[in-house]
Parts: structure tokens; C-alpha cells; sequence
């Protein structure tokens, strides 16, 4: 129910915290999951005072219990272990405190975590991020590589040793973190939004080298796998634990058994490369040298071909086939225009032999009168007409007589 308060009606501060613990003892008894990350039996006391934590969001709170409920899983129960307790929240208003006092503790086993994992894996899987579309190649030959691993722990030597043998002049920008416990979920996906935030990171190497199932649950975290799913540059999961895949190994986008393999799958080596190029350089050489042969034998047969041995001999021939046929166009016409003549002569003789001046030549003479029309009749003529006789040599005037 809301207060009715103003800056000239105030609440003391006693009054809030009685509110609040009495809003909070109507809460009743309730389930709660979480992680011990400190537990404290002091000698002789009656209850036992723990911290339960949420890895997934980092936030904790304070449990107490009386010490048979604790000892009758005292044997089980040590910090680190993740626990489902039945507990009433309870609030201190002296300090303005938050507590859960446990009436009933159970330890999560192996079968649970493994079957809340299945649940957790096929939930993440629905949505779409283990697709292997989702998957981003790796670079070649990154120019930085990313490392999120425990310190000083052999997966990070195991990564850096392997990688710098296969090539010397790779660069690691590092994240020391806790691989495991209450703090591993927070500094590991803090360290992966670091990385995936440097624009010189090409790849992303989480590594840690195996464990137990407790020990890999914070890379079967929901928080961590969302932030690799969200991740820009490719990641690999190196976790090194064969019999239990973490989820982590299905969002990434390389798996590597080992940190070692991942060492061997993101950096190249560079005797193998140097051997590649080398083998490729030799491949392009022969190649190269086979078609200058084949060049060269093709050449050499063009060279030796008879046109190419003797060039003039094709003009030579056709020089003389051409004065061949010169030749005999200049017979062909010399016989055309002797014919021609011949014929000419034949043609002009009988000509003359027909034409009037023939006649003449034989002592005939042609009559004309003046208007030069030919006397052909006595009786186109009279008595007196001067007329004109045409001879073999010329003419001359005649005069009709009686």
C-alpha cells in the first residue's frame, strides 16, 4: 500500500525499514537456486551463516540456518557448490539487511545439473543460436588474437607456446580470468565484450584446460553463451573436456579439443606455409615451363613446314603460272585479231567488189543532171539537157543531141 509522505512529512528511517521488513515477512517460504560462495561454522554456535550467489548476474545475498539443518548436509557442502534451499526471507532493520534463513537445504547432483543443462541447451538451440549459418570463418592469419583464460594456468601457456612456434610474430592481447567458482561467469563474458570491442582482435580464443562438470558450468551459462552469440568477431572454445561438450562449444564458431588445437587451428604454421608456397611456386614453374615447350615445339614445327623453309617458293610458281598464262592470253588474242583481219579483208573486198566505183573501173559511166539525180530512163532526159557523166577517174558535161 502506498505511503502518503512529502519533504514536510517524512518518515524516520526506523519507520521505513519496519515497512519494509513487514512487506517482506508476507512473502511466505520460497524455493531459491544459487552457488555458496562463503560459508562460515563459527565453534559452538547454533547457525551457521553462508552466502548464496547467482553467477548468471552477480548478486548475492546472505543465508543463515540453524546448524542441524546445515549438518545434515554438512558432508556434501563446501563454497562453490550449488545448492536449492527452502527459505524465508527475512529482513535485519537494525542494518536495513536482506537474509534468507534456510529451513531445508538440498545439494543440485551431477543428474540435475546435467539435465537443467539439456533443458538450458535445447531452449538456446530453439532460438536459433547453435544454426551452423550463424558460423563465422576464421581469419587466415590474424593480425591480433584474443585469449580469455585463467592466469598462469597451462591453457594459456599451452595457446601462447604453440601459437608463437607456428608463427613467431603473432600478437595476443590477454584476459586473465577465473575459469571457474562464483566469479567465472562476470569476468569471463566481461573479458569476451572487451575483445569483441578492439577493432585490431581478429579471433577470439576462450581456453581453459578441462575439469569436471561443476567446474565447466560457467561455460554452459546462459549469460556467457548469449554474449559469444552476440560477438562480432569469431570465437573459439577451447575448453578441453571431451566426454562433457560445455555449451559453449556449440555457440562457438570453432570448437578445439584442446587449447592446444585451438593454438593449431587459429594461427597457421609458417613451415607449413613456407612448404605450400614453395610447392605451389614449384607447380607454376612446371606449368609455365610445359607451355613454353609446347610453344616451342609448335614454333618449331611451323618453322619447318615447306612455306615457312622456302617463302619465295609459293611466289616463284605462281610467277610462273602467271607468265604462263600471259602467254597464252597474248596467243589467244593474236589469234583472235588475225581472224578478225582475215575477216576484215574478206568483208572489204567484197565491199569494193560490189560498190559503184568497182563498176566504174570497168568503163561504165553514171548520168546525173544538175540537181545530181541519177539518169536512170531516155525519157528522163530531152533534147539539150546538160547532164554530167561520172568515170572511173572523174567527170565530166555531156549535152543530150538528138
Amino acid at each position: 500500500m502506498a505511503l502518503n509522505t512529502s519533504a514536510d512529512a517524512p518518515l524516520p528511517v526506523g519507520e521505513v525499514s519496519r515497512l519494509i521488513g513487514g512487506w517482506i515477512d508476507r512473502l511466505g517460504f520460497v524455493w531459491v537456486e544459487g552457488q555458496i560462495t562463503q560459508l562460515s561454522r563459527r565453534p559452538g554456535a547454533g547457525v551457521v551463516f553462508m552466502t548464496l550467489r547467482d553467477p548468471s548476474h552477480d548478486i548475492s545475498v546472505g543465508v543463515t540456518c540453524f546448524r542441524q539443518v546445515y549438518e545434515a548436509v554438512a558432508d556434501v557442502l563446501s563454497e562453490g557448490a550449488r545448492v536449492v534451499l527452502l527459505a524465508k526471507p527475512e529482513w535485519y532493520a537494525p542494518r536495513g539487511q536482506l537474509s534468507l534463513r534456510a529451513t531445508e537445504i538440498r545439494p543440485v547432483g551431477i543428474g540435475e545439473l546435467l539435465a537443467r543443462l539439456e533443458q538450458l541447451k535445447r531452449s538456446l538451440g530453439a532460438e536459433g543460436l547453435f544454426a551452423v549459418e550463424r558460423k563465422k570463418p576464421l581469419p587466415f592469419l590474424p593480425h591480433r588474437v584474443g585469449l580469455v583464460c585463467g592466469r598462469a594456468s597451462a591453457a594459456e601457456r599451452d595457446v601462447l607456446e604453440n601459437a608463437r612456434r607456428r608463427w613467431p610474430h603473432v600478437r595476443f592481447e590477454v584476459r586473465n580470468v577465473a575459469v571457474q567458482g562464483v566469479h567465472a561467469v562476470t569476468q569471463v563474458v566481461q573479458a569476451v565484450k572487451e575483445l569483441d570491442a578492439l577493432p585490431d582482435v581478429d579471433v577470439i580464443i576462450v581456453a581453459r584446460g578441462g575439469g569436471s562438470v561443476e567446474d565447466l558450468l560457467p561455460f554452459s551459462d546462459e549469460q556467457l553463451i548469449r554474449a559469444v552469440a552476440a560477438c562480432a568477431t569469431p570465437v573459439v572454445s577451447a575448453i578441453g573436456h571431451e566426454p562433457d561438450s560445455p555449451l559453449l562449444d556449440l555457440v562457438a564458431d570453432l570448437r578445439a579439443s584442446t587449447p592446444t588445437d585451438a593454438a593449431k587451428k587459429v594461427v597457421p604454421d609458417v613451415g607449413e606455409e613456407l612448404e605450400r608456397v614453395q610447392q605451389l611456386r614449384d607447380r607454376a614453374l612446371r606449368h609455365v615451363r610445359g607451355l613454353l615447350e609446347r610453344e616451342e615445339r609448335g614454333l618449331a614445327h611451323a618453322l619447318a613446314r615447306p612455306s615457312m623453309e622456302h617463302p619465295h617458293r609459293m611466289v616463284d610458281e605462281r610467277e610462273h603460272e602467271v607468265e604462263a598464262l600471259v602467254a597464252r592470253s597474248r596467243r589467244v588474242l593474236g589469234h583472235l585479231l588475225d581472224r578478225a583481219d582475215s575477216e576484215l579483208a574478206h568483208t572489204r573486198a567484197r565491199v569494193l567488189s560490189l560498190s559503184p566505183a568497182a563498176t566504174l573501173e570497168r568503163g561504165y559511166a553514171v548520168l546525173q543532171r544538175t540537181d545530181g539525180a541519177v539518169v536512170r530512163s531516155p525519157d528522163e532526159v530531152a533534147v539539150g539537157d546538160e547532164l554530167r557523166a561520172r568515170v572511173s577517174e572523174g567527170e565530166f558535161a555531156v549535152r543530150v543531141s538528138e
